[in-house]
């Protein structure tokens, strides 16, 4: 997991103890490329690499979470995800993108996690 990095949000903390308990292994976050876009979190899971993007939101007065994931975000993380496939020579067949929303409930969080989207 990339230490370095101190960007972490609480949200993006809450998607990884999630993951965690799912048996995902952490492998890096806040991955960035260049201008393009940066993916919140990098795991493994049954021989997959997976590129997970957490969004979060305290109400729906404006819009979802999903709402959020735009084609115009897809296409920047795609560049990303390319990127750190050949830096890390990864197979581009193991992979997998998925999205896990977060939204503030009462006092608690609703977790929904997406998996498979295609981009």
């Amino acid at each position: 997991m990339n230490t370095n990095t101190k960007t972490w949000n609480i949200w993006e903390i809450i998607a990884i103890k999630y993951l965690q308990k799912k048996s995902y292994k952490i492998l890096d976050t806040n991955f960035k490329f260049w201008r393009f876009w940066e993916v919140d979190i990098i795991a493994s899971f049954e021989n997959k690499v997976i590129f997970i993007e957490v969004k979060y939101r305290n109400n729906t007065n404006f819009w979802f979470p999903e709402e959020a994931i735009t084609k115009t975000k897809l296409r920047k993380c795609k560049k990303t995800i390319d990127f750190y496939l050949l830096k890390n020579q990864y197979d581009f067949e193991n992979i997998r993108f998925d999205v896990i929303t977060i939204l503030k409930w009462k006092k608690s969080y609703k977790i929904k996690h997406y998996k498979n989207i295609e981009i």
